[in-house]
């Protein structure tokens, strides 16, 4: 039983990080974030859905066609829901990102139905026997996923001049003007980024719960949870910390029931907030004064 409660776990973890890492990359390069990836993880689930099944366009084509239309999401989330505000000192974009995400629901809801609707896959048809229990090949693939988008991100912050451009847009914008880097313009590349990888977390899950306007609203804000625990400013913490929040839920509905597992989840959080204030992997910022 335990080994099949950590797999779960491992498996349901990797989406919260990879969810967490979107609002990791935003904050760290632009201090903003967007509220409404829960929002996002259910665009990328139902517009491969509509393409896949509905329209029939292949799996391999509907994916990345997927996630390139979430990507230019992102960049016009950033541009016209999150720009106008920030740039002005307001901190309305909170508002503003909450209340998309709640636009893009309801607007999924008229279009695309209020039902749940199962989304036929060969990753999660046929379990495969491993140590004994049976496991669906995807839950065996999401965290093979979230690992190698968590290294590809690695390597595109510290191995490439966009990934360069990125960190020196974090560390000051100003200064980052004066190197000539467009600096609307990386930051408005991180929002793609953050709701492309939402979207990825939306089509990875979607075999396993089903693809509905609401699958993405309590992810969405265990990702955020997932993202203040690890840390903000850490994104190794951040996936850490959501493998470690999805064993937590995982061994507390496999010993006390599903009932339990969101009042357990969101117990640990406040308490890792209360004795972590900055998170496991944070650290204090330094203000100067």
């Amino acid at each position: 039983m335990w080994s099949q409660l950590i797999l779960s776990g491992i498996a349901v973890g990797s989406l919260y990080g990879l969810v967490a890492l979107g609002f990791q990359i935003t904050y760290a390069v632009s201090k903003t974030m967007n509220f409404s990836q829960g929002a996002s993880v259910m665009v990328g689930a139902v517009l491969c859905y509509s393409l896949n099944i509905t329209l029939g366009v292949p799996a391999w084509l509907a994916v990345p066609l997927t996630l390139v239309a979430t990507f230019g999401l992102g960049m016009l989330i950033e541009r016209f829901v999150v720009r106008p505000f920030s740039e002005g000192g307001s901190n309305s974009w909170l508002l503003t990102t909450i209340a998309l995400g709640i636009i893009l629901e309801n607007l999924a809801m008229l279009t695309f139905g209020k039902e749940t609707r199962g989304y036929p896959s060969a990753w999660a048809e046929t379990p495969v026997q491993l140590l004994g229990f049976g496991v669906f090949p995807v839950e065996l693939l999401i965290p093979v996923v979230g690992l190698a988008v968590a290294i590809a991100l690695r390597i595109l912050f510290t191995q490439t001049l966009l990934g360069k451009a990125l960190q020196a847009v974090s560390e000051s914008h100003d200064t980052a003007r004066l190197m000539g880097i467009p600096v609307e313009r990386m930051i408005s590349v991180t929002f793609g980024m953050s709701t492309a990888l939402a979207s990825l977390a939306g089509m990875l899950i979607a075999p396993v719960s089903n693809v509905s306007a609401t699958m993405g609203t309590l992810l969405g804000l265990k990702a955020f949870a997932t993202a203040i625990i690890g840390g903000l400013a850490n994104p190794w913490g951040v996936m850490v910390a959501g493998i470690l929040y999805g064993l937590v839920e995982s061994a507390a509905a496999g010993l006390l029931g599903g009932s339990y597992r969101e009042i357990i989840g969101f117990a640990v959080v406040i308490l890792m907030l209360a004795i972590r204030p900055y998170g496991l992997f944070g650290q204090a910022q330094v203000k100067k004064v």
